[in-house]
C-alpha cells in the first residue's frame, strides 16, 4: 500500500480573522494549547490536599470529638419542646357574675376579657401577655398581673403551664406531638364586690362630675362588720381590655397625658383634704380624753377671735360657716360647727383642747396616716400635720394655734384617702373595731373573726357620736340622705382648695341602717366649683335609693 502525502500549506495551520470570517477569540478559537507547568501542578495538588485534610478533621470532630453533643443537639432539633399555656383563673363578683374571663382565638394562649360594666378598671386592673422574640419563641411564658385584682391575686389566678414534645422532619414540618407535662389552670377568685351596685355608684359619680364641673371622684362601700368591700370605684378610669390587648405606646401615652389622671386609683391612692368629715373622729377623741362632756355647750357667734399679743389691733379671726349659737356635741356634729371644733381641738379660754398632739393621736388611732391593708397596690397612708411636718415643709416656721384650729376642721395639711375614711367610719358604726378592708369574700366564721383591732372607745361615747351623725341626716348638713325606710347616719365635708379657695372637695361619709349598721360608705367629689351646692350627698342619695329598690337586704 502506498501512502500519498502532500505538502501542507501554512494557511491551513495558522488561521486568522482574515482567512476565517467566523473566528471567535472569546471561545479560544485559533489559540494553541499549552501544557500546565510543574509549579501549577504543585499548587493545585497542595490545594486539594488542604481541602481533604480539612474535611477529614471536620468529620473527626463531628463524629468522634463532639459526636455525643451534636447527636443530642440533633435530637433536640428533631424533638422540640413547646409550651402549653394554662388558662388564667376567672374573676367573679359576690353573686357569681363574671368580671374577668378568657377567650380562645388564633393566639397560642387565651386572651383576657373584662366586664362591659362601667367602673371596674381600677378594681380589676389588667395583665401582660406571654411574649415572643423575633424568631417566634416565647421568652416570657407567664401572664403577669400589672394592676388591680389581676396583680393582687396573681399567684392564685396564674396556673402552671404544661409542655408538649413536637417531632419535626428535616423541613420543620410537624410529624407528631405528645404532652409530657400536664398543665394546671389557674384558680378562680370570687370578689366581695357587688357588680351592679359598683356600676351604679360609678355612673352616678361620672354623671355628677360632668354636669357640675368636678375633676374626678371616688367612692367606697364596705361591710362594717367584716371589712368586705362591696364597692370601690375611681373616676375617671382607663379601659382594662385596651391595656391588656393593645400595649401600644400611643394608647398608654394617651392615658398618661390626660390631665384628669385616669391611671390614678383615687379610692386607694388619692390623697385629699377632708374638711369637716374629720369632726366625728375628733369628737370621740375629745370625749375619750375627757376634754369635754357631751352636754357641754359652746357658743358659736359665727367666728372665734384670738388676740394678737404683738398687735392688739390685728387679732386672728377663725370663721364658722354660720352662727350656730349654743351647741352641744351632738348638735355640733349635726350642723358642723367650726367654732365648736376649734375649741375642743385647740382650746380657747377656759375650754381645754386636744392640742395638735392629741389630734394626731386620735386620727392615727382611727388608722389615718397608715395603709389600710387592702390587697391592692398603691394603698396610701394619709398625712397629719404637726410641728415637725410644718418645720420641714415651711422652712422652719413655728407651729401656731391657728394651725391647730385649722387641722381640727380637716384643713391645713391634713390629707386622707377615701379608703382610710370608710375604714374609720366603719369603726364608729361597729362599736370601735378598726377592720382591714378586703376584696375577698369571707364565710360566716371568717367574717366573725375578721382582722381588726379594738380602738378601746367607751360604748357611751361612740353612741353620742353616732347620734350626732344621725341628727345630721334628720336636721343637719346631711339632710339630703333622709329617705323613707332608709335610716342613715352621716357627716358631710367641704374642703376648700388653694389660696383663692375657688374650688372644693365635696365629701360625705356615713353608715346604715342606723340601729344595726350593715355597711359604711364614703363618696368624694374632687375639685369642683366652690359655689356649687351639689356634691357627695347628691351622689350617695341616688345610690341609697337604688339600694332600697334593688338590694333591700343591705338595709335590713
Amino acid at each position: 500500500m502506498y501512502r500519498h502525502s502532500r505538502e501542507i500549506a501554512p494557511d491551513e495551520i495558522f488561521l486568522d480573522s482574515k482567512n476565517l470570517p467566523q473566528f471567535d477569540m472569546a471561545q479560544f478559537e485559533g489559540r494553541l494549547e499549552r501544557p500546565l507547568g510543574r509549579k501549577s501542578l504543585l499548587v493545585l495538588g497542595a490545594f486539594f490536599c488542604l481541602v481533604g485534610t480539612t474535611f477529614l478533621l471536620r468529620a473527626w470532630r463531628l463524629q468522634i470529638a463532639d459526636g455525643v453533643a451534636y447527636a443530642e443537639e440533633s435530637e433536640e432539633n428533631r424533638l422540640r419542646h413547646a409550651v402549653v399555656f394554662a388558662e388564667r383563673g376567672l374573676v367573679t363578683d359576690r353573686r357569681g357574675e363574671s368580671l374577668a374571663w378568657n377567650a380562645t382565638g388564633t393566639k397560642a394562649f387565651a386572651e383576657r376579657r373584662y366586664t362591659a360594666r362601667a367602673g371596674f378598671a381600677h378594681l380589676l386592673g389588667f395583665v401582660g401577655y406571654p411574649s415572643r422574640d423575633a424568631a417566634g419563641f416565647f421568652y416570657r411564658e407567664d401572664f403577669v398581673g400589672e394592676a388591680g385584682v389581676e396583680q393582687a391575686f396573681n399567684s392564685t389566678l396564674t396556673g402552671e403551664n404544661g409542655r408538649r414534645i413536637v417531632e419535626v422532619d428535616a423541613l420543620g414540618a410537624v410529624v407528631s406531638s405528645s404532652i409530657f407535662s400536664e398543665l394546671t389552670d389557674g384558680s378562680g377568685v370570687k370578689l366581695s364586690v357587688d357588680a351592679p351596685l359598683q356600676e351604679k355608684l360609678y355612673q352616678t359619680i361620672a354623671a355628677t362630675a360632668a354636669e357640675y364641673g368636678f375633676e374626678g371622684g371616688a367612692g367606697v362601700i364596705m361591710d362594717s362588720t367584716s371589712g368586705e368591700v362591696l364597692v370601690l370605684v375611681s373616676f375617671p378610669e382607663y379601659n382594662s381590655e385596651a391595656l391588656t390587648n393593645d400595649r401600644s405606646t400611643t394608647t398608654i401615652e394617651r392615658y398618661r397625658s390626660d390631665s384628669h389622671a385616669p391611671f390614678l386609683n383615687r379610692a386607694v391612692s388619692g390623697l385629699y383634704t377632708p374638711g369637716s368629715i374629720v369632726k366625728p373622729f375628733l369628737a370621740l377623741g375629745a370625749l375619750d380624753a375627757g376634754v369635754i362632756s357631751p352636754g357641754t355647750l359652746i357658743v358659736s357667734t359665727g367666728s372665734l377671735t384670738v388676740p394678737n399679743p404683738f398687735d392688739p389691733s390685728s387679732p386672728s379671726v377663725f370663721l364658722d360657716w354660720k352662727a350656730h349659737g349654743a351647741t352641744d356635741m351632738r348638735r355640733a356634729i349635726a350642723v358642723s360647727s367650726n367654732v365648736y371644733f376649734y375649741e375642743i381641738g385647740g382650746g380657747f379660754g377656759a375650754q381645754r383642747g386636744l392640742g395638735i398632739a392629741g389630734i394626731e393621736r386620735t386620727l392615727r388611732r382611727f388608722g389615718i396616716g397608715e395603709p389600710t391593708g387592702i390587697e391592692l397596690s398603691g394603698d396610701a397612708g394619709g398625712t397629719i400635720p404637726n410641728p415637725l411636718w410644718k418645720a420641714e415643709h415651711f422652712d422652719g416656721e413655728p407651729w401656731r394655734i391657728g394651725d391647730t384650729y385649722n387641722t381640727a376642721i380637716g384643713q391645713y395639711g391634713v390629707q386622707v384617702t377615701p379608703l382610710e375614711i370608710v375604714r374609720a367610719t366603719a369603726a364608729i358604726a361597729n362599736g370601735g373595731r378598726l377592720l382591714t378592708p378586703t376584696l375577698g369574700t369571707l364565710g360566716e366564721n371568717e367574717a366573725a373573726s375578721a382582722v381588726s383591732r379594738d380602738l378601746g372607745f367607751r360604748k357611751d361615747d361612740l353612741a353620742v357620736v353616732r347620734e350626732g351623725m344621725r341628727a345630721a341626716v334628720e336636721y343637719g348638713t346631711a339632710q339630703g340622705l333622709s329617705l323613707p325606710g332608709v335610716p342613715v347616719a352621716a357627716k358631710t365635708g367641704t374642703a376648700e382648695l388653694g389660696v383663692a379657695k375657688e374650688r372644693v372637695n365635696s365629701w360625705v361619709l356615713g353608715f346604715a341602717p342606723f340601729e344595726r349598721p350593715r355597711f359604711a360608705f364614703t363618696v368624694l367629689m374632687e375639685s369642683g366649683p366652690s359655689h356649687n351646692t351639689i356634691g357627695g350627698v347628691f351622689v350617695m342619695r341616688q345610690v341609697l335609693e337604688w339600694m332600697r329598690d334593688n338590694r333591700p337586704e343591705y338595709l335590713e
